[in-house]
This record gives C-alpha cells, sequence and structure tokens, in this order.
C-alpha cells in the first residue's frame, strides 16, 4: 500500500506539471522546517556502471591543494562541496520537483561514491519554498554565504526575483524552467538554462503540426491559441504565434492568457470549437487542458491539439480516462529531454543508479531532468577545479565557459558560450499519447516517441535576440 500512495501522489503531482512555469498559483505558507531528500551519502559497497562510466576526479593532493582558490561552500581542508538546492518540495509541486531532487541525489551519490569532485565529496544542502516566491528569496539570502552554487531553482517568478541578487553576488544558478529570457544575455548573466525555451518549442510543434495537415491534403490551416498568464502561458502563446506567423496561418482565436485555473474555463473550449481551427496550441496545466479540452470535444469538434510540455499528464490517457480515445486519436506532445522509456547509453546509465540508489522512486520522466541539472553542475565543478578557481566565481566562469555538454543521450548538447542566438536550444523531442503503454506498464508517463532531437526549420531559423514574451 505504502507503494501506491507514492505512485498516486506523483502522477496528482504530474497532472499539476506546471512547476517550473509561471507564477499563477498563490503564494504557499512556508514550512515550519524545512524538508530535504534523501542524503546524497553513497552505499560503501556500490560502484559506478562497467559500460560508460562516468570520469572519476583523481584524489585532490597537497601541492593542488595549496594552488586552489575558494571564498564560499568549497573547503578544501574537509573535503567538501557545498550546493544549494532552492527546490518545492511539499509545495503544489512537491510530488514533481521531488522526482528531479531523486534524480540529483541519486547522480551525486554515484559521483561521491566513485571520489567526488578530486577527492571532494558533494553535499547538497535543500530548502523547501513550498512554490512561495517569499520563501524563494528568504532560502536565498540564507544559503548564499553557505555555498559555492546553487543546483537548482524552481519557477521562472521565483528565479526572476532572486536574478539579481545573483548577479549582484556572483553567483551560479541553475533554473528549473523553460522561460526563453533565461537565453536573454540581459537576463541570464548568472544562469545556465537546458531545453528548448517555450516559446520555440511551440514554433517547433505548430510548424510539425501545419506539415502534417498539409501532407494529409487541407490547405491553409487555421489555428486556435489559449494559454494561462504570466511568463509560462505567454512566452509558450507568443510562440504559437510566431509559428504562424512564418507559416502564413491565419489565428481564428486567439485567448493567449485566458485561461485561469479555478476558473470555468468551459467557454474558451466552446469559442475554440465555434472557431472551426485545424490545429490547436494550448499552454496551461493537465487539469485546465482537461476542461477546454472536453468542453471543445463535447460539441463533436475535432483537430490537432497540442501544447507545452505541462500540459500532459498520464491521467488524460489512464484506463478510467473518459476523454482517453479522444486525446490519443487529437493530441501531439513534446518533451525537452529524451523520456525514461528511450533506450540510449544516458537512460541506461540512469536506470542502473536509480536502481542503486534510489530503488523506490518511480522512473517518471522528470528523473531525467535531475540528472540533466547534476550533470551541467559536476562539469561546471571540474572546470572550476581546473582553473584552480572554486570560488563562487570562478564557478560561474566555469559554467560559463562550457563549450559543449554531452548527455549522452539523455538531452540535446548544450553551450554556454557565444551569441544568444548560437547558444538557444531549439531541439525537443514530439510525442503521441498512447494508452496501451501506460495500461500495460511500459510508459509510464503514457506517451510514446515519434521524432527525436526534433527542430522545425521555422524554429531553425528564428533569429532570437531577446525573450519572446518580456516579464514585467
Amino acid at each position: 500500500m505504502k507503494t501506491n500512495f507514492k505512485w498516486l501522489a506523483v502522477v496528482m503531482a504530474v497532472t499539476l506539471i506546471a512547476a517550473a512555469c509561471g507564477g499563477d498559483e498563490e503564494e504557499a505558507e512556508a514550512p515550519a522546517t524545512t524538508v530535504a531528500p534523501a542524503t546524497t551519502a553513497a552505499p560503501a559497497t556500490t560502484a559506478a556502471p562497467e559500460e560508460e562510466p562516468m570520469d572519476e576526479e583523481e584524489p585532490m593532493d597537497e601541492e593542488m591543494d595549496m594552488m586552489i582558490a575558494t571564498d564560499i561552500g568549497v573547503d578544501l581542508e574537509a573535503g567538501v562541496i557545498k550546493v544549494g538546492m532552492l527546490t518545492d518540495l511539499t509545495g503544489p509541486f512537491g510530488g514533481l520537483v521531488g522526482l528531479v531532487a531523486a534524480g540529483v541525489n541519486a547522480y551525486w551519490a554515484d559521483v561521491n561514491a566513485g571520489g567526488g569532485i578530486h577527492g571532494m565529496q558533494v553535499e547538497l544542502d535543500y530548502r523547501d519554498t513550498v512554490y512561495s516566491v517569499d520563501n524563494h528569496v528568504l532560502f536565498y539570502e540564507e544559503l548564499k554565504d553557505k555555498v559555492v552554487a546553487f543546483g537548482h531553482s524552481t519557477g521562472s517568478p521565483h528565479t526572476v526575483a532572486i536574478r539579481e541578487d545573483l548577479e549582484a553576488d556572483g553567483i551560479l544558478a541553475i533554473p528549473l524552467t523553460w522561460y526563453s529570457g533565461w537565453s536573454d544575455p540581459a537576463l541570464n548573466a548568472n544562469l545556465v538554462p537546458h531545453g528548448a525555451p517555450y516559446c520555440i518549442e511551440a514554433m517547433n510543434l505548430v510548424g510539425y503540426l501545419h506539415d502534417v495537415l498539409v501532407a494529409q491534403g487541407v490547405d491553409n490551416p487555421t489555428i486556435a491559441i489559449a494559454s494561462f498568464p504570466g511568463d509560462y502561458g505567454l512566452d509558450s502563446a507568443v510562440g504559437a504565434t510566431l509559428g504562424a506567423d512564418a507559416l502564413g496561418m491565419e489565428v481564428v482565436y486567439d485567448g493567449s492568457g485566458n485561461i485561469i485555473p479555478g476558473q470555468d474555463n468551459a467557454p474558451i473550449g466552446n469559442a475554440i470549437a465555434q472557431s472551426g481551427a485545424d490545429i490547436v496550441w494550448v499552454t496551461a496545466n493537465a487539469a485546465t487542458f482537461t476542461e477546454v479540452y472536453g468542453a471543445a470535444i463535447s460539441q463533436g469538434f475535432e483537430a490537432l491539439w497540442s501544447g507545452a510540455t505541462p500540459n500532459w499528464s498520464p491521467a488524460l490517457v489512464a484506463p478510467d480516462s473518459p476523454i482517453k480515445d479522444a486525446v490519443a486519436r487529437d493530441y501531439y506532445g513534446s518533451i525537452y529531454f529524451s523520456p525514461i522509456i528511450e533506450n540510449n547509453p544516458g537512460t541506461e546509465f540512469l536506470r542502473e543508479l536509480m536502481a542503486t540508489y534510489a530503488p523506490e522512486v518511480p522512473l517518471i520522466d522528470y528523473v531525467v531532468e535531475g540528472f540533466i541539472e547534476a550533470m551541467i553542475l559536476h562539469e561546471a565543478l571540474n572546470i572550476a577545479y581546473e582553473n584552480g578557481d572554486m570560488t563562487q566565481g570562478g564557478v560561474l566562469a566555469a559554467a560559463k565557459s562550457i563549450e559543449e555538454i554531452d548527455f549522452r543521450g539523455l538531452a540535446p548538447t548544450e553551450s554556454y558560450v557565444g551569441g544568444a542566438n548560437e547558444r538557444l536550444q531549439r531541439q525537443i523531442w514530439i510525442t503521441r499519447p498512447d494508452p496501451d503503454a501506460l495500461a500495460a506498464g511500459t510508459s509510464p508517463t503514457g506517451i510514446s516517441v515519434i521524432e527525436r532531437a526534433y527542430t522545425h526549420p521555422i524554429a531553425a531559423d528564428y533569429v532570437f535576440e531577446e525573450a519572446c514574451y518580456k516579464l514585467s
């Protein structure tokens, strides 16, 4: 029963998968205590996988010790590197972010078991923000004089709230959010983003669906757009609009910013149905997507539906879902990295580490996100050590010097040097609902992949100069 309850909590969290998205949720109260995931200490008997092992660092010798500059968060004598983690662990997206944290923990447990960073053990100092901007700022202030970098920052408005302080303090942070502003040099001086931004994701999918319909003989497909307000919804909606403009598609309904959690969103679905659109782009979460979609199809409306990754929940195609067959017929989804069902060196490595360090954690796709975040920080810490500068500023400079980081198939390679247009990630995975695979247990998120590392020409050709949607 305990395992079943854990699984239920995860599914419920995934249905509200806007964790890394906009600030449309109400502020949560601060927890009485901060809660950290399981320790990163590694079992004494475990070792890295034999196939394609991660690089092991050489133990630090005394001569090199004397050459390493440090200030905060790195104790050469104790052999410890402290990293801050600003996460929502018990708030509205705790189940989802808990999966990310589980991936981070397993990755660093394995690194520490293999000798750490040149003999130094990495310690993760978690703070539970409960998805509150005020808590996020409070815990940043608490940790900034204790850690060398922030390995995780949940949420766009939350990360925006500490952005200027990060820059003033000279500290690195890795955001869990795909806002396009993080690819804008004016906003990301101390951030290393990863994955295609919401607006680029939208361009890719709108272009893909346009081409599908044209191949089916539909001349001049039309599109309807609806979204949450805020950075998540509007960054994505702007991307869909830009994609439609590039393809000469008419927007027959524009509900950008009109989907509001907790309100009656059926009228939006009714308006979409009345528009007669061939393609529908919705950026919301699973619960509000269901409201809009259900209202539209109840009128007999059929179209190709899509939207940002946080729309998706396996609950949409669960065996008892009344809309599972319609969703399987209509919906095209995406994800910013290789889902767990894929077979590549990265997913094989991930499965082995999770089985070793966190066998109780269900292998949902957001565990992959945890590995990606940890791999970015791992690379930055190694470069900082090699540069002889493990100060906060040195780790930031090291991260910003990464010319290419290879995630072994878990995600497209990333670069943090060069111009914003060159650094911009444009690749996504395109998926279709797969209720049979979910029922059979072969796809825990109920999807199958139809395109890997995909970029549509309109996304490839888009000249990025600033955020698609500008935060006020």
